[in-house]
């Protein structure tokens, strides 16, 4: 039976073991390498986990399943500090991983077909075309860093909650957004990088039946996740693997494309405007987002006051930015607009903004741990109670081209 203790439901390390077929022995050597801590002790020093550290015992299995070793869920779980997540997402996470790993497999797979194709065709192995056997040399060799991937779902999930929980303008930006786009019949229309499918869920009571639309994103799982949230009853919708460098559709196929606060991310900017440029019709529009510096810039500040040697925000952004981005459009395209979103962040709780920090790419997860992370903790608190909030510039905006 579970124990109880000030109105938490514990579990122990027999029950763990019998409810989901782990061992003791395993449990137990979590608990000694430090990846699985229990959260409290009972009678005998028998160990006592609670709700938190089951959900991180099954994120440990479902990372360990695809293939990470223990020191490597060891850093996922200690710097995405799960127990502070809720369970859902926790599982989008992996669910992004998992789907990621899935065609990366279904790729080595295709060229094991292939090989083996040339092998039963061919004579002799010196009649064997080894094109095939080089490429499936170079598919098993290139490893993903699979727990920078799984922090790259954690750093987009952990933004979207700070920016929907601490937000001012209720509106929202997906709805503010899509406003722009207008109800022109007979569109077609194509979204580069469309994450999780969040302009169409959340807009889905107004598109146009009329729209053929294409949802692309270079992540498998984000495109699974887009299939899943948005509603496509009549069919309107396709989803796509796309590269931006490299679009697969024939030019000037789309009335409209869209590439939401991806195009910073681009190795080759130009290339991926050169292509966005040979998809779209005579007199279609391009609508590309991003930020200013100012965007978020009191986050920095506060840490930079906090530590001087910390960072937080990446720097990435400045690549396509809000002030400058159209002079790189302008190259291109046609009648270049700027619209900019008015909205701010009003934060009265420290967990949101802790978490924002602690999962960017910058040097302040690393740092914000063990004792100078209950510092910050007691900084940020003291600032909430001396001002009552802490208010966060955003400036964002997108872009209007036209070719």
């Amino acid at each position: 039976m579970r124990t109880q203790d000030q109105n938490h439901d514990y579990f122990t390390t027999g029950q763990i073991a019998k409810e989901t077929g782990l061992t003791l022995r395993t449990l137990r050597y979590y608990d000694q390498i430090g990846l699985l801590k229990p959260s409290g002790y009972g009678q005998a020093s028998k160990r006592l986990y609670n709700r938190s550290d089951l959900i991180k015992l099954q994120q440990i299995q479902t990372l360990k399943y695809i293939g990470l070793t223990l020191n490597e869920i060891k850093r996922i779980v200690t710097e995405s500090r799960v127990q502070e997540q809720n369970l859902g997402s926790s599982l989008r996470m992996q669910r992004e991983i998992i789907l990621q790993k899935t065609a990366d497999l279904q790729f080595v797979l295709k060229a094991i077909n292939e090989a083996t194709d040339q092998l039963i065709h061919s004579a002799s192995d010196e009649e064997v075309d080894w094109k095939a056997f080089k490429e499936l040399i170079q598919a098993v060799h290139v490893e993903k860093d699979w727990v920078q991937q799984y922090h790259l779902a954690n750093r987009l999930q952990t933004r979207i909650e700070l920016y929907e929980k601490c937000g001012v303008n209720k509106q929202g930006w997906h709805r503010w957004f899509f406003e722009h786009l207008g109800s022109r019949p007979n569109l077609r229309i194509l979204e580069i990088g469309c994450g999780e499918g969040t302009l169409w869920s959340k807009n889905a009571d107004r598109i146009p039946e009329s729209w053929k639309i294409t949802v692309t994103d270079l992540s498998p799982g984000m495109l699974e996740e887009a299939r899943r949230k948005i509603r496509n009853e009549s069919g309107q919708f396709k989803f796509v693997v796309v590269d931006i460098q490299s679009i697969p559709f024939h030019d000037e196929d789309f009335d409209i494309v869209i590439a939401n606060n991806m195009l910073y991310h681009v190795p080759d900017i130009p290339t991926a405007l050169a292509e966005i440029f040979r998809v779209m019709k005579p007199g279609a529009q391009l609508y590309t987002s991003t930020m200013s510096k100012r965007h978020l810039q009191e986050i920095e500040l506060i840490m930079k006051a906090f530590d001087p040697e910390m960072k937080v925000l990446d720097p990435i952004m400045e690549r396509f930015e809000l002030d400058h981005g159209h002079e790189l459009l302008a190259k291109m395209f046609a009648d270049v607009k700027t619209f900019r979103y008015e909205d701010q962040l009003i934060v009265n709780d420290v967990q949101p903004l802790l978490s924002y920090m602690t999962s960017t790419p910058m040097n302040a997860r690393e740092k914000l741990v063990g004792a100078k992370r209950k510092q910050f903790i007691a900084y940020i608190q003291g600032k909430l109670n001396l001002e009552g909030c802490i208010r966060i510039t955003m400036d964002s905006g997108f872009f209007l081209a036209r070719k």
